[in-house]
């Protein structure tokens, strides 16, 4: 390719911290990590915490991303938050995260809702796909990740696929799996190859060279540098780590010198 892919940085905090800790664990965060051209950092805390952090964070030096959302503009939805409300504060948005689609068991057709939501509202879905422990056992690995693309994007067009972040986090690989295995680096490429081919059949040679692919499952200090050489790998989704500031400081420093 003509131009390197940047590298993203996306720490998903879950439901973790209050909004006085999510507001001195950022300062914490902004001492030590400097704003990079190479590297695009993505904070996703909860959404209680978006407004106030939207206001204290360095938009050079950090982002904010929604870890879910309802894709409905407005209506009698209790306790459902839509994109129109926190637009002003988000650049991004966590879209089919594992534990939306096996915990609260959000259906295919949410998700997509969701992908589109986020492109008509200017906002970047990073959607994450995945298969279950199961599935790989049963040697359906490319079939899940082939069935989650194609349902999740089914909305999405051509003049559109630009706008999306793929996210791969293998169920089985998350560490809030008790029976988690850290996927090892040639089970990443053979799923990042698996994602680029399906997106060129869908949308092209070119959108499938130029879409960003991140990896998700059990990332920390120790394993980071091994998943960011990756060829095809543009970034990394962090869970736990994202939550220790000497890990997660350490893995953008890592992705810095890549």
């Amino acid at each position: 390719m003509d131009t390197p892919r940047k590298k993203y940085i996306v720490a998903n905090w879950k439901m973790n911290f209050t909004t006085g800790e999510a507001s001195l664990y950022l300062d914490k965060l902004s001492k030590r990590i400097q704003p990079s051209r190479k590297v695009q950092v993505v904070l996703a805390p909860s959404t209680i915490s978006l407004q106030p952090l939207s206001l204290q964070i360095n938009r050079r030096q950090f982002k904010l991303s929604a870890q879910n959302f309802y894709w409905r503009e407005y209506g009698a939805y209790t306790g459902e938050v839509a994109l129109s409300q926190i637009r002003g504060f988000v650049d991004y948005a966590i879209v089919g995260h594992s534990e939306r689609r096996y915990v609260f068991n959000e259906s295919e057709e949410d998700i997509a809702q969701k992908v589109a939501a986020a492109i008509r509202s200017n906002i970047t879905p990073i959607l994450c796909i995945g298969e279950t422990a199961l599935d790989r056992k049963e040697g359906e690995t490319a079939a899940a990740i082939y069935s989650q693309l194609t349902s999740g994007l089914h909305q999405v067009s051509k003049e559109d696929i630009s706008k999306v972040i793929i996210a791969y986090e293998p169920v089985w690989a998350i560490s809030s799996n008790k029976n988690a295995k850290p996927a090892k680096p040639i089970d990443i490429i053979e799923a990042e190859r698996i994602i680029r081919k399906h997106i060129a059949k869908l949308y092209g040679k070119e959108a499938a060279e130029e879409i960003s692919v991140l990896y998700g499952g059990s990332v920390n200090k120790d394993t980071a540098p091994a998943y960011l050489q990756l060829e095809g790998i543009d970034g990394l989704l962090i869970g736990n780590a994202s939550l220790i500031a000497d890990q997660f400081c350490a893995i953008v420093e890592i992705a810095k010198g890549v």
